[in-house]
């Protein structure tokens, strides 16, 4: 199954920022972008990859050391980004960027102490977002970012790291580059969280 470890916004953050897609999605263009449910909004923190069942234990198990190590913190989505050409459209995440960068260091480590595979180091440092919507480098998003433009929500606590399965669609059903299907496998608290 392909895995990785996440932060969920808890609804109360969810529904401010629904309502700015929502307006997002009114601009010119965007019934050409892959808008992401809202029921799999997160904030990836270590991808796996493919990890085979007989391994989820003991991911599970690391990860649950990780989150123990790591106190409740602060965490808020504001603003905009992109990555690549025109090709991903995301909201930054603020507050305690030093604790979220830690557990998600903790987390790669526990998917290389559980033995499972991860994406490559060197590619990209790690960005802090939550992923709004992908798109073929053909709709600019330059009108989305600004919309987002000062765009805040009330930060949140983060208590809980999701271990979460990601779907994929399968080819040949539903449409060409349809959305994965997210299931969280397990939730691990975070050191003094309850």
């Amino acid at each position: 199954m392909r895995l990785f470890a996440a932060l969920l916004p808890p609804p109360g953050a969810s529904r401010p920022l629904a309502a700015a897609v929502d307006g997002l999605r009114a601009l010119p263009g965007a019934e050409e972008l892959r808008w992401t449910d809202r029921a799999g909004w997160h904030i990836t923190l270590a991808f796996y990859g493919e990890v085979d069942d007989d391994a989820v234990p003991r991911l599970t198990g690391q990860l649950t050391e990780a989150a123990a190590r790591t106190g409740p913190f602060a965490v808020a989505l504001h603003s905009g980004g992109t990555f690549g050409r025109d090709r991903v459209l995301w909201a930054r995440v603020r507050g305690d960027r030093e604790a979220l960068r830690r557990l998600s260091g903790r987390c790669v480590d526990a998917g290389l102490r559980a033995g499972t595979t991860r994406e490559p180091d060197g590619l990209l440092p790690f960005t802090p977002h939550l992923t709004l919507a992908r798109g073929t480098g053909t709709v600019g998003l330059h009108p989305y970012l600004s919309a987002l433009h000062g765009y805040d929500v009330v930060p949140w606590v983060a208590t809980r790291v999701a271990l979460v399965r990601s779907d994929l669609p399968l080819p040949g059903r539903g449409t060409p580059g349809g959305r994965p299907r997210y299931t969280t496998v397990a939730r691990m608290p975070l050191g003094g969280a309850r």
